[in-house]
């Protein structure tokens, strides 16, 4: 019998032991790997809130870019605000100068020729810079556009109806400039003999 045979015994003893070793290198290796896991949590939390961060860092450069080009665009279109307001005391003495020139005289004549040329060129001027006249006679009464100067019963005219402009309104790119001076219409107020009295209401 050849001493290079092993008993079978000791041959089984070997293999369990190789199959028992890797159990025992992992046993070994678990703190190292639950370590891992939580350094890989941890890096994914603070991946997700670096990725957060991000997306708001974007969402408030876009909302600033937004702002930015709205003021840009507000300072474009209402940049002759202060300068237009100076103008409109111009327009209206030229209004009521053109209004006080009465007769029929040859100078009183080119006045108003020359009034009326001067008020259509300052309403040229207006209608290339956005700016619109409000005269909302006949129109409902407005508190947003329209400064009440004062409410009359008028006949056949609609309660809270302009009824007369004391002066023209205005507005610039739909911003008001200046609200029209208006006479408001009231409902007219019932006079006794209107009133129906007890014996007939009965």
């Amino acid at each position: 019998m050849s001493t290079d045979q092993e008993a079978p015994g000791s041959q089984v003893k070997t293999e369990s032991e190789t199959v028992a070793e890797p159990h025992t290198e992992l046993a070994e290796h678990e703190p190292a790997i639950e370590e891992l896991q939580q350094a890989l949590a941890q890096a994914e939390q603070k991946a997700q809130e670096n990725w957060d961060k991000a997306v708001r860092a974007q969402a408030e450069m876009e909302n600033l870019k937004r702002r930015t080009q709205k003021d840009l665009e507000d300072a474009h279109k209402f940049a002759l605000t202060g300068f237009a307001k100076e103008l409109l005391p111009v327009l209206d003495s030229l209004v009521l100068g053109l209004q006080a020139a009465t007769g029929d005289s040859e100078e009183v004549k080119k006045f108003r020729e020359g009034s009326e040329l001067t008020i259509k060129q300052f309403e040229s001027v207006f209608a290339k810079f956005k700016i619109e006249t409000i005269d909302p006679i006949g129109q409902p009464f407005n508190a947003e556009l329209h400064q009440a100067m004062a409410m009359q019963a008028v006949e056949g005219a609609e309660p809270n109806t302009v009824v007369n402009v004391f002066q023209k309104g205005y507005t610039l790119n739909g911003r008001l400039l200046r609200p029209a001076m208006v006479l408001v219409a009231k409902a007219a107020e019932k006079k006794p003999a209107d009133i129906p009295s007890i014996d007939e209401q009965a």
